[in-house]
């Protein structure tokens, strides 16, 4: 199965759906500018054993993000909070910033749902999916390494 294959099989995200929404000349523009910066690069490599997802996540803890399988679709998510204060004699001042995405794919009849594995390191989420000779359908919340 080539790379294209694979990214060919990915459910619309909502990105494509607003996209397509706003597809015109006035829209457009704005709502690349706000999905490009809004949701994290993704890499696939398909090997000879499995397929390899690199996802990039600065600013989220391992805590953060939920990687999920049901029915052959693969959901991952993050959310984060941050408040920061300062607090001085003649004022207050607070900023709050929150930050969240979620992805989903259609995996392929040849991943191993069941023993998908995830590992995060300095702002990178890699999810390995182990290839197999029969379809596997699983339901499990993948656990971060």
């Amino acid at each position: 199965m080539s790379n294209q294959s694979l990214t060919s099989g990915l459910l619309p995200s909502t990105r494509g759906l607003w996209k397509n929404f706003f597809d015109d000349s006035f829209f457009g523009k704005y709502v690349d500018k706000f999905w490009d910066t809004a949701s994290p690069a993704i890499n696939i490599k398909n090997t000879d054993n499995g397929y390899e997802m690199e996802i990039a996540v600065p600013g989220f803890s391992k805590e953060d993000i939920n990687i999920d399988v049901e029915n052959d679709i693969l959901t991952i998510s993050a959310e984060a909070k941050q408040e920061t204060s300062d607090e001085k004699k003649d004022y207050t001042r607070r900023e709050y910033n929150f930050s969240s995405f979620s992805h989903s794919f259609h995996l392929p009849d040849n991943a191993k749902d069941d023993a998908i594995t995830a590992a995060y390191n300095n702002g990178v989420l890699i999810l390995n999916i182990p290839k197999t000779d029969k379809q596997v359908v699983s339901s499990k919340k993948v656990e971060i390494n």
